[in-house]
């Protein structure tokens, strides 16, 4: 992908690139401490680091004890901290070296943000741990308290103290925090005040001795912090060469955001390790403008803000393409990860299921109404409501199940419509809705019931009018209520039939749920054993069929009537859902996301059983042509049918289009803001 201007960097989407570096330790050879640091700091600076996280006291060693109040020691220290600050003039990364410095009679063991050539400041840990194997009390004093100071350190006169923040005048959303080691096992780790201040990147520099166990906790409390900050949490704790006279070290070095794993190190290595991971700066800030709980905890613990200095530098950051150092999923709903997806699809199952028996319980309905087209989203709507019988202990035949063939329906729906019915005990019936819409159209003067054959949106929507309209007055004779079968991907694009139409239906079980996760929960359903043999071969039958509304009868060639080929593929709209709807990123950030997804179909992972023959890729052409016909879709023409949508219930936690729930748009918007600045952002990108 070749680019104007800034269009492929990193730093033009909100991302900063971290890195997070264990360094081979001499025990107290300051000298070769303080070469690890630097040879760590140049790789980094090779691969394009924004902020590099170092261990705890890495440039003394963290397990030596007495040692640390020698004064030949600690001039050292100095002298070799001296030499770093001047090498990091011609390098790109903000240091955060761990390193024990005197001040005021004394001891600190501190954090030092050094930034090309200028030291940014000094951050003393907060908390002391003096339990078990722990003495720091014996060597360093608190720093928790210590604000609004200053130190000078290697000829320059630098904040002092725990009330900082840091922040780049020239990337927008490169602010960080430090804290050290046992500051994020205390009940109010420092990071989450410094979070509260405005802070989106966490860095914890540890040393932290390994034991059995230990390794878990650390990536809880990492994951957890990501998650409870709205921020990104990276981790780095002491490795090789520390003394082991008493303890051992591993080296763990993580980067969380939000909960995910960006990336982690190896244990136990030999060697130095750097990991390295971009951090969506952009998307946290737009995570923490929605979540009013976030804004609302810091007025109520006094706006840390007002207690923080906010520490700013010139990064230069330059806005070359390095690429891009983070996973991106092609399917947000869908893990990559098989347990994950197990769960997901347990979990997203019995939501629908349990959802829908409340539903009939509640409504005091004897029966439910469903059409059935032989299709993925009526498929799974049987599933779910045979599921819902049996939970609630009412018979299979309660489920009235109706396939009612147009003038397009295919012999092979029809029969994976009756075989469904049937194997799944619901009591079946066919309606031809064919003379019906004959007559309707007759009525209306339609060419088509003069013999020319007009296919337009008339004709398609008379079919499937018809269809719901009698759903819902065979629910009115028969004691029922209409199970929707329509779902999230078709309501994000206004694929549906507005009124009484698809779009309809007492209760709309699938509305929460992506095209491209029913389709892994009609998968989940057999491999899981939901149902006996012969069901599951059915189920897997449907799953290879052609995604299509069977409105308009075949082609000459004897090609059949395709969605996708008309308003594009399911799983890269599902991907433009996921990002513009719920995360609220700019239609250029989407599309340098899905094309770092997408354009390399033998890259990645894919989700455990999707089919190999559907493993497509696609090019920024293909994803930039359907990125604006989802954007006109999304915005223009289709929140008129969200604004009316019945309940169903929210599956998830990637979002929901109620507008009861998730999402509360103007029915009468357009989508002009984001066409602009889409086009604006690929002018002159070579597509």
């Amino acid at each position: 992908m070749s680019a104007r201007n800034d269009f492929a960097s990193i730093h033009s989407h909100g991302f900063v690139r971290v890195g997070a570096g264990t360094p081979v330790a001499t025990v107290g050879d300051v000298g070769a401490n303080a070469a690890a640091i630097l040879d760590l700091a140049q790789r980094a600076d090779a691969e394009g680091v924004d902020l590099l996280v170092l261990p705890e006291l890495c440039l003394s060693s963290y397990a030596i004890d007495d040692l640390h109040l020698q004064d030949a020691l600690l001039d050292r220290v100095e002298t070799e901290l001296g030499k770093i600050v001047t090498a990091s003039a011609k390098l790109k990364p903000v240091l955060l070296v761990g390193t024990p410095i005197r001040r005021s009679g004394r001891l600190y063991n501190t954090a030092i943000a050094i930034s090309q050539g200028r030291i940014l400041g000094v951050v003393p840990k907060s908390y002391l741990p003096n339990y078990r194997e722990y003495y720091e009390k014996r060597w360093f004093a608190l720093g928790y308290d210590l604000v609004g100071l200053t130190i000078d350190l290697c000829g320059q006169e630098v904040p002092f103290g725990p009330d900082q923040i840091f922040a780049a005048n020239d990337l927008r959303d490169f602010v960080f925090h430090i804290e050290i080691c046992e500051d994020y096992w205390a009940p109010l780790p420092p990071s989450t005040m410094g979070a509260m201040a405005g802070a989106l990147i966490l860095a914890n520099l540890s040393a932290s001795n390994i034991i059995i166990g230990k390794a878990r906790e650390r990536a809880l409390l990492s994951a957890s912090q990501s998650v409870r900050a709205i921020a990104a949490y990276a981790y780095s704790a002491s490795g090789p060469g520390e003394s082991t006279t008493d303890l051992a070290w591993d080296g763990q070095a993580m980067i969380h955001e939000l909960g995910e794993t960006l990336a982690e190190s190896g244990r136990f290595d030999t060697e130095s390790e750097l990991i390295i991971a971009d951090v969506d700066v952009g998307r946290l800030r737009l995570e923490r403008m929605r979540t009013g709980t976030f804004n609302d905890n810091a007025m109520a613990v006094g706006h840390p803000e007002t207690a923080f200095r906010r520490v700013t530098f010139d990064h230069k950051p330059g806005f070359a393409d390095i690429g891009l150092k983070r996973p991106v999923a092609r399917f947000p709903f869908v893990p990559d990860d098989a347990e994950k997806l197990d769960l997901d699809c347990y979990e997203a199952f019995n939501i629908q299921v349990a959802g829908l028996a409340k539903r009939v319980e509640a409504s005091g309905a004897k029966t439910m109404v469903i059409g059935v087209s032989g299709g993925l989203d009526s498929t799974h709507a049987m599933v779910v409501a045979a599921k819902a019988c049996d939970r609630l202990g009412l018979p299979r035949s309660a489920i009235l199940a109706f396939t009612m063939p147009g003038f397009a329906t295919g012999e092979a729906t029809k029969a994976n419509a009756w075989a469904l019915m049937k194997a799944l005990g619901a009591t079946a019936d066919e309606i031809d809705i064919r003379p019906a819409a004959r007559q309707m159209l007759t009525d209306m003067g339609h060419p088509f019931a003069s013999g020319e054959p007009t296919y337009d949106i008339t004709f398609e929507n008379v079919q499937a009018g018809l269809r719901t309209d009698y759903l819902f007055r065979l629910a009115n004779q028969r004691d029922g209520f209409v199970v929707g079968t329509g779902d999230l991907s078709e309501l994000a694009l206004g694929w549906c039939t507005y009124g009484v139409g698809d779009q309809m239906s007492h209760y709309a079980v699938n509305a929460g749920v992506p095209k491209t996760l029913i389709q892994f929960l009609i998968r989940w359903s057999v491999t899981s054993g939901q149902f006996d043999t012969a069901t599951g071969d059915l189920l897997t039958a449907i799953l290879a069929t052609e995604i299509s509304p069977e409105l308009v009868p075949a082609d000459a060639d004897g090609a059949i009537q395709s969605t996708e080929a008309k308003i594009g593929p399911y799983e890269l709209h599902d991907f433009f859902l996921h990002h513009i709807a719920r995360l609220g990123l700019p239609p250029s950030k989407v599309a340098f996301l899905a094309w770092h997804a997408w354009h390399d179909a033998d890259a990645g992972l894919w989700p455990i059983g999707f089919p190999a023959d559907k493993r497509n890729g696609y090019d920024m052409a293909t994803i930039h042509r359907w990125l604006e016909s989802f954007l006109w879709r999304f915005f223009t023409t289709s929140q008129f049918k969200r604004s009316a949508i019945p309940n169903g219930p929210k599956v998830s936690g990637a979002g929901a289009l109620s507008p009861r729930g998730d999402w509360r748009a103007p029915s009468d918007g357009n989508a002009k803001v984001w066409l602009d600045e889409l086009r604006a952002a690929l002018d002159g990108v070579d597509l």
